[in-house]
C-alpha cells in the first residue's frame, strides 16, 4: 500500500513519546504533504542538531556549547546547584524564571527493577562538584515518586561529607488545588511540609 520509505518515516515517527501508529501515520501524511514548509525544514532542523547538540560535560543539559549556555552565564548565581532527573526538568524550571543558579542532570534515577545503579547516574560528578568551596546549597527537584527519593536519600548520604546544605522541593497542594481532587499522598505530604501561615 506504501513504499518502504513511507513505512520507515511512520515506523520512525511511532517511536518518538506520545506518538502512536496511527498519530505516525497523520504525522508523515502532514510532512509528505507539506515538503517545503514541514518536511524539509524538520529534515534540516534535525541534521543540524543531530550534529551540533551534545551534552554538557559539567551539568548534563543538552546545548550546541560545551559548557552550556547556563554554565558559562555572569549572571547565574554560582553557589547553589539544582539536581534534576531529566534535561526536561530543567527546561521546566527554566521556564518558570524562579531559579537563578546552575543545575545537574542526573541522567534519571536509581531503579533495582530497572537495573539502574550509582554507577549508572551522574552521582560522582556531582559530589566532584560540591566539594568546590563556593558551592553553599544543592536543591534536589526530583520527581516525588519511589524512585525519586530512594535517589534523593542516597545523594543526601553521597554529600554528607560535603559542606553543603542539602534542601529539596516542597510538596504538597498545587496551586489553585482543591483539597476533595487531590490523592492521599499528595495531601500527606502537604501536611508534613506545612509550615507558619504568612499573609
Amino acid at each position: 500500500m506504501m513504499g518502504p520509505e513511507i513505512e520507515r518515516l511512520i515506523s520512525l515517527l511511532a517511536r518518538l513519546p506520545g506518538f502512536g501508529p496511527r498519530s505516525a501515520k497523520r504525522a508523515a501524511l502532514h510532512l509528505l504533504n507539506h515538503r517545503e514548509s514541514a518536511l524539509e525544514p524538520l529534515a534540516l532542523a534535525m541534521s543540524d542538531a543531530a550534529e551540533s547538540v551534545r551534552n554538557c560535560s559539567r551539568c548534563g543539559n543538552l546545548d550546541s556549547s560545551d559548557p552550556c549556555s547556563i554554565c558559562t552565564d555572569p549572571q547565574r548565581e554560582i553557589s547553589t546547584i539544582c539536581v534534576v532527573e531529566q534535561v526536561a526538568d530543567l527546561w521546566a524550571l527554566e521556564r518558570t524564571h524562579a531559579f537563578s543558579g546552575r543545575y545537574h542532570v542526573l541522567g534519571g534515577t536509581l531503579s533495582a527493577l530497572d537495573g539502574v545503579g550509582p554507577d549508572d547516574l551522574r552521582i560522582d560528578a556531582l559530589a566532584a562538584r560540591c566539594a568546590a568551596p563556593e558551592i553553599a546549597e544543592v536543591i534536589l527537584a526530583l520527581n516525588a515518586t519511589v524512585d525519586g527519593q530512594t535517589t534523593a536519600h542516597y545523594i543526601t548520604d553521597t554529600l554528607d561529607g560535603c559542606d553543603v546544605r542539602v534542601t529539596r522541593l516542597a510538596h504538597g497542594v498545587p496551586v489553585g488545588g482543591e483539597l476533595d481532587y487531590l490523592d492521599d499522598g499528595t495531601l500527606t505530604a502537604a501536611l508534613r511540609s506545612r509550615r507558619q501561615y504568612e499573609d
